[in-house]
Formats: structure tokens, sequence, C-alpha cells
């Protein structure tokens, strides 16, 4: 089979890496990829957002499926454009990946369906906005409705925060179109844990869990970011009782609500959970595979990637039964200095060649110039280790991460902490 993979960032390397490994898999493109995916995939220069480009491609190369890594490209309908014309593409159509481009319409649904989630409101006026911030209890979350590259998320702690973050979204559109609307919530108490579900419509397969890093610093410090680093499987946390009651209470009630709705949702569903003394609460939905939890899910998957990619496309997850090792994997992203704000590129990367067997460096920001590896993100890279504990996967990705410089990278020093903590 020929398969064409959509995105240039850690998430789509990991993608292409397992895809790579599949027998039925004789050729893999990527558009438009980066350094790292040149190395096991063609790499084609077209635009995500040119969905033209990418149609025509498809069709003169006789790509047999392609997997779509990104948000944006979902919410802007590139799956019905493709299956318009008779293509196999993996990832939800435009109407269902509303459930994650719109924070507004995911809460909604929710409510609608009973899935355990945070009180909210919701205002397209931002003087309303802010009317609203006057009484509120604090701490709160403020919350851009559209896509914001992981970013568009604001705890505040005082009301000045919150008056700050909604002229920040609203009136200054520091996130563009994403925030013409937002969305207040309570802030929820607890730990946040990642869980990742193939899911066609009828069922759905549940992946190990793994947990994410969105703070820049240690300890959970300084502003949100596209994800600094994860790990999986956060047993401590994800106790077989607390994955019954995310089956029952979350991926359940999605079903149904799919089905009552009439939306035809096939695709990875992915939602942010928070952990609270009262049980889960869903923070948010991602219609695609995480990044960075993609990064190490995919190293623990024992089988073929494609059979289940092609079984949520043809509404056969029922058939399938994928096995996961029993080791743990973890990662640590490595990001430019500026990162989450203003960076430079073409920084010099070193040492990646030193790295042993049984590490795995994703490359999410990079490029190739006259041979040399050059960073051309704010994350650079996702440096994985798995291991038979999590000490052992965590101990080896750091020892891999201390091999690897670039100027002015920056890292977090307590990615997988949590899940060693007593």
């Amino acid at each position: 089979m020929k398969i064409l993979v959509i995105g240039g960032g850690g998430r789509e390397h990991a993608l292409v890496w397992k895809l790579r490994q599949s027998p039925r898999v004789t050729q893999i493109f990527c558009a438009p990829g980066n350094a790292g995916i040149a190395e096991l995939a063609t790499c084609v220069p077209l635009k995500i957002s040119d969905h033209n480009a990418l149609l025509d491609f498809a069709q003169n190369e006789k790509i047999d499926l392609t997997v779509v890594g990104p948000d944006d490209a979902l919410a802007a309908g590139i799956v019905d454009r493709f299956e318009a014309a008779g293509l196999r593409i993996f990832g939800p159509r435009q109407s269902a990946a509303r459930l994650e481009s719109s924070k507004v319409y995911a809460k909604e649904f929710m409510l609608r369906h009973g899935i355990p989630t945070a009180f909210s409101r919701s205002f397209d006026d931002s003087s309303k906005a802010r009317q609203f911030c006057e009484d509120a209890k604090y701490p709160l979350v403020v919350k851009a409705d559209g896509l914001a590259l992981g970013k568009g998320v604001i705890i505040a702690e005082d009301k000045a925060t919150a008056l700050s973050a909604i002229t920040e979204i609203m009136d200054e559109r520091r996130f563009g179109d994403a925030g013409c609307r937002v969305l207040i919530e309570e802030f929820l108490q607890g730990e946040e844990c990642s869980i990742h579900a193939l899911v066609d419509g009828r069922d759905y397969v549940l992946f190990p869990g793994a947990q994410d890093h969105k703070r820049i610093f240690d300890n959970d410090q300084g502003p949100n970011t596209g994800g600094m680093g994860t790990f999986s499987p956060p047993s401590r946390l994800l106790s077989p009782a607390l994955q019954a009651r995310i089956r029952t209470e979350v991926l359940d009630r999605f079903l149904a609500g799919l089905q009552a709705d009439g939306i035809d949702y096939r695709g990875m569903l992915f939602p942010g959970l928070m952990v609270t003394a009262d049980g889960p609460r869903v923070l948010e939905f991602n219609c695609r595979f995480g990044d960075p939890e993609t990064q190490v899910l995919l190293p623990l998957l024992d089988g073929d990637l494609l059979d289940l990619l092609e079984a949520t496309v043809d509404q056969r997850l029922h058939q399938t039964a994928p096995a996961w090792k029993t080791q743990a994997a973890v990662c640590v992203v490595m990001a430019s200095a500026g990162y989450p704000g203003t960076y430079e590129n073409g920084k010099p990367i070193h040492g990646c060649e030193k790295l042993h067997a049984g590490i795995t460096v994703f490359h999410a920001g990079t490029q190739r110039r006259e041979g040399v590896l050059l960073t051309a993100g704010g994350r650079v890279l996702g440096v994985t280790a798995i291991g038979d504990t999590l000490k052992d996967a965590q101990s080896a990705a750091y020892k891999a991460v201390d091999l690897i410089s670039f100027e002015g990278a920056q890292f977090r020093r307590d990615i997988a902490a949590k899940g060693l903590a007593s």
C-alpha cells in the first residue's frame, strides 16, 4: 500500500515511523514532513492548508490511504474533500471535527449527553465576558473557542489576569479568529491525564493512558505550550477502577451521543481529562492523535498500526484486539529558546548520531541544509525511550537528552516524575 501522511511535526514522525514497520506498506509520502521524516519517507513540499494540491498529489500517486495528523486540516474539511473524490482517508469529517475546533460546541455536546465536565459560560462579546469576571470565583480558566496550537488556554488566578486574558484573546486577537468567542470555566483541582481511543462511529478501541506536561518549566510553572513531554502508562493515576469509569462515563456516552446526534465520527478521539476527587472530568476533546502523546503510545503498540487505521475507516474496530507491550515509555521534548513565545530557527543540532538502541528521536521542528541538521520550530525534538519500568525509561530518555545539544535548547527535567511519585 502507498500511504500519505499529512503534517510535519513529531506526531507525524511517529506515525510514519510506525507505519513504516507494516509489511503491507510499500511506500510512504509525507507532506510537508521534516528532516527526521525524510529518513523514512518521501517528503513532499506541499502546505497542509493547500487541500487542492494535496488531493491532486494523492490522485496522481494513487495513494491507498491518507492519514491526517494536524487538527487544522481536519477542521478545514480535508477528509470531506478526499472522500468526495473517492479516496480513503483516516480522520473525522469537518462536522465531527467541530468537537475540537469549537470548545463551545464540544461543551454543549458534553452537557447534552451527560459527559462529566467543568461548569462554564461562553461569550462572543468581550464586555459581557469581563462583566462575568467581576464577580466570579477564582481561579478560573479562560479558553479561546477555536484552535490555537494548544496555547489558547489561560489559567487566571485573579480577576486582573482574567480580564487581561479576555483582552488578549477577544480584542487583540492573539490567536486570530479562534478568539471570536471565549469559554470561561471553573478551575478543576486534580491531575491531568490523556486518553486515546480509535472510534469508528459504532465501537471504540482504547489505547493505554498517557500524561502530558503542558507548562514550559519544571513543576508545571510558566505558560502553556503544545506539550513539553509525556509518559505512558500513568499507572499511579489511571487505576483499573478509574479506567472503568472513563469507559462508562466518557467513551460510552460519547459514542451514544454521536449516534443520537447523527454524527459520523471515524478517527482518533483524544479527550484531555482532569482526574478530580469526584472522578474524571473532560477538559476538551481532540479529534486526532496527541502530540507528544503519540510519541510514547506508538512505541508501545505491539502490532500493525495500519490494520487499526483501516479498521477505523471501514467500521471494523469490533474485529480488532491490539496488543500492547508491558513496558513504559517517556518522551522529553527539546524546544528552542524563547518557546512558546518568539524563537530563532537555524541552530545546528549535535549529538543525535551518538544515541544507542532503544532511543528514538522524533523530529518536530527540524530541517537539513547542506547536510547539517538545523532547528526549524518551537518544539524541535521528542527524545523517546522505552524501558521495563517507568524509572528505566525516564533514566534512558534523559541520558539521551544530555547527548544532544543546540544553542538555547530548553527542556524540562521532571517528565514522568508524577508517575514515580509515591
